[in-house]
Order: structure tokens, then sequence, then C-alpha cells
């Protein structure tokens, strides 16, 4: 049975802010296991990158998270920022979102690169630059001793990306959180990162979580998906389930918005509507105000998750009994 690294439940994530106290990530709960592949996915603003942020102890100051997130058997949100600090960069590492920001344009390439390498593994400054070079080899940097001494605006987009690749995984972390990694990237050096973390991952034997909104990524790499919207988790599955037997009407919705360029005569069908913002109340489902199926049960309750099959789990009104098959094929009046 394979080993469970990561285990977050009911993660509630805060903001304090001028007009009150908003909720951005709602009562998620989700594991992972060793050298598996989990997506999350879902529209920009649904709390996906938050949800990254909070496991990694990197929220702002006005940010507050609680509830439970057990790594290798200790909770992050109970350990001291020394504590977090010894296992951030080093057991768990991330890559973020827009590397010319994320990056410190007034370092260098090799003295971002040695510096997880001096502080968690003690190395000499000379073995940490020889792994370093090693590590822009690995990621399939040319001319890596030059690209040592660079900074990072000397560099192309896919450069800098595979310059967060081989920093986060400087110290082979067991578990590396990309944030939609391959974002304004164009499509041939997308495909060379995805393929690059694959190998990667097999390498080193480590656990990835990818957020993307990419349904065309989270295909390519992922073995198990999870599905946000709005700051709570809404369905979760195997890719193969998620593909092949969608069930919350986001999830559809998500899928449907793919464009097909094999079909000359596809149209996109978008999902209509925008996610709410973080301090609007929602009674009910929050995705009901977009919702075609919408009935009244979902105006007046929040579902509860129905695990469909053993590894498919969705939070849906839909899924109960009483909705009747026209509920699920037809759209509703109720909203």
């Amino acid at each position: 049975m394979e080993k469970t690294i990561l285990e977050v439940e009911d993660l509630v994530t805060t903001f304090k802010t001028a007009g009150g106290e908003v909720s951005a990530v709602r009562g998620i709960s989700f594991s992972l296991k060793k050298g598996e592949t989990l997506c999350i996915v879902g529209e920009s603003g649904c709390g996906k990158s938050i949800t990254a942020l909070s496991i990694m102890g990197l929220l702002a100051a006005n940010a507050k998270s609680r509830g439970n997130v057990h790594f290798n058997g200790k909770n992050l949100l109970e350990l001291k920022q020394d504590e977090m600090r010894k296992i951030r960069g080093n057991d768990i590492s991330m890559i973020f979102q827009e590397p010319m920001t994320a990056l410190n344009p007034t370092f260098t390439i090799g003295f971002q690169l040695c510096e997880p390498l001096l502080i968690h593994r003690n190395l000499s400054k000379k073995a940490a630059r020889q792994k370093g070079i090693d590590l822009l080899k690995q990621v399939g940097i040319p001319m890596p001793e030059k690209r040592m001494k660079q900074y990072p605006h000397e560099l192309s987009g896919g450069m800098r990306q595979r310059v967060m690749i081989a920093i986060a995984l400087a110290c082979s972390p067991k578990l590396l959180i990309a944030d939609e990694p391959t974002t304004a990237l164009d499509v041939t050096i997308q495909a060379q990162i995805l393929d690059l973390l694959n190998d990667l991952k097999e390498e080193f034997e480590t656990s990835v979580i990818m957020i993307t909104h990419d349904m065309g990524v989270v295909a390519e790499v992922a073995d198990r998906v999870i599905v946000m919207y709005a700051g709570e988790v809404i369905e979760e599955g195997s890719v193969e389930e998620l593909f092949n037997d969608p069930q919350h009407p986001y999830t559809r919705g998500l899928l449907a918005s793919v464009p097909n360029v094999d079909d000359p005569e596809f149209k996109l069908n978008p999902i209509p509507g925008t996610l709410p913002n973080l301090n609007e109340e929602i009674r009910g489902c929050r995705f009901h105000p977009r919702c075609p199926f919408a009935m009244e049960k979902c105006v007046q309750a929040s579902p509860v998750q129905t695990n469909r099959k053993q590894n498919h789990s969705v939070r849906c009104w839909l899924q109960e009994a009483e909705a009747d098959e026209y509920s699920k094929c037809q759209p509703s009046s109720a909203v």
C-alpha cells in the first residue's frame, strides 16, 4: 500500500481586510500519496494558490489558517517559523507561478540556486556551485556554467522556469508544489516543462501537487484531480473518472470550455457568470447562481459530499435520489 505523505483536513484560510474577515479556502480536505501527482483545477480566484501557500506557510501577515496539514506525521500549521524553515525548500518545495517575479533580479542564478544547498545541505561553496551546475544540466539548460553567472533578466521565460524547477529540486524534496508552472510559456516550451517534471518526479520519487486551470495539462500529468470552486472542493477523483464521467455541473463546464482543434464546427461553451467575491455570502451551493441545473434545494442548503465510487466524490445535490432525471439533464428555473 502506498504511503500517504500529506493529509489536509478541514483547511480554512481567512484574510483580515478593511471590510471584515473573508474566507479564501473553506474547509477543504484531501490526501497525497508518495509518488502521486495531484492536480488542483478551477478558475482563477477559486483558492488553488492560497491552498498551496497555506501548506507552505507563506501567507501574508493578514492571513490565518486553521485545520490540519499533516506532512510525515507533523502538523505544519502548528510548527514555529524556525521549524517550518527547515522543511520549506528542503522536504517541501514550490515552483511559483511567475519566475520573473519569483526570482530575485538583484542576485545571479548561481547565488539563488546555491542558497538552499548551503542552508539545508551544509555544502561548501565549491560543492554547492558544482551541484548547481549539475542541476541546470539536469533541467536542460545549455551552458550551465555561464548561466550561473547571469541574472534572471538575461534568460528567456522558458529558461527562468527551468531555473525555478532546478531550485525547487535542489534538495530532492519529498513534495513538490507547482503553481501553474507553464503559464505564459509557448506550447513547445510548455510540453518540454511537463515532460521534464514527469521525468524528474520518477527519478526523485517526488509527490507533486500541480495547480492549473489548463485541462490539457491535467490530462497529461495527473493521477488524481481535485476541482475547486469558490474555496471549496466540489469534486475529486482519478483523472480517468473526472474526464470520462464528470458529475458536478462545474466540472462538466470546465471540460466543455476546452477548445477542440480537430472539429472545425466546434464552438466554445463557456460557463456563464463569474466567481463570487470572497466576502460575498451565498446561501446554499456557492455555484448555484451560475448552474443551469440548480434546484430549489441548491438555493436553500449547502450540498453534502457524496462518494460515487471508492475514488470519486462530488459535492452536489444532483447526486441525491430526489434529483430526478429531468433535473440532471435539463436547466432549472430555480435561479
